[in-house]
């Protein structure tokens, strides 16, 4: 073990606040993302705050074909990945325009998958690690304002729990963490219920806590789980005719 953490999507609000308990606890970290300015800034202020090494790696998750390099050029692979990667996007504009479509699932779905499916392997292989992946409660019923970018968690939630089946006899753990609302950069300027919003920290706490006690399934505001029940047992006959 090399007390080490994997961070995909490193400069979101929720990874940030995620990195910041890691380092609290003195783990070293990766920073993984798009913006290698970002992360080297955010990687530099880790190092400073906590005195742990904290490098950073540049990964684009639209660019399937650079996930084995990226993972290659790792000294090591951490003992743990968390996956943070997502897009709302404009669900609007990705009804007519395919490029917008593509951007959602592919930052949702495939990318995740691809990067996760090639970590998994690793870790089957050494007969330990951990993975952690945020999906959404938007996967679990299509609704009309935003099914593209549901579809794409839908899938990656049934992608989890199948992973999680495989590797359970290989000593991997796996957690699916649905979040219902969040409050960050994501969503800013949505009306969005504060008694139904986590804060980014709520969702990096559930997610440590998570990890540690190796839980499955974790929805990280509790009434998630039952609004998420009721809504699945609406019949699609009366479903379908609302406005959601």
């Amino acid at each position: 073990m090399n007390n080490s953490i994997l961070i995909i999507g490193a400069t979101s609000d929720v990874a940030r606040s995620c990195a910041y308990i890691y380092a609290q606890k003195q783990h070293n970290l990766v920073l993984a993302g798009r913006k290698p300015d970002e992360l080297q800034v955010l990687a530099k202020d880790i190092t400073i705050r906590y005195d742990v090494s904290c490098d950073y790696l540049k990964v684009d998750l639209m660019d399937i074909g650079s996930h084995t390099k990226a993972i290659d050029s790792l000294a090591e692979i951490p003992d743990t990945t968390l996956c943070f990667a997502g897009y709302l996007g404009n669900h609007e504009l990705a009804i007519k325009d395919w490029r917008e479509a593509e951007r959602i699932i592919q930052t949702n779905y495939s990318g995740v998958v691809s990067f996760i499916n090639l970590i998994a392997n690793h870790y089957e292989a050494q007969g330990q690690g951990s993975i952690a992946v945020l999906s959404s409660v938007a996967g679990e019923r299509g609704r009309q304002s935003n099914y593209l970018y549901g579809s794409a968690k839908a899938g990656l939630t049934a992608y989890l729990s199948g992973l999680r089946n495989r590797l359970a006899s290989k000593g991997v753990h796996v957690v699916s963490v649905i979040p219902g609302f969040i409050d960050t950069r994501m969503t800013e300027g949505l009306d969005l219920p504060k008694p139904l919003t986590a804060s980014p920290q709520q969702v990096a706490t559930a997610v440590f806590k998570a990890v540690k006690k190796k839980k499955n399934v974790v929805y990280v505001l509790w009434m998630w789980r039952f609004i998420m029940l009721i809504i699945k047992l609406i019949p699609e006959s009366i479903f379908k005719r609302l406005k959601l």
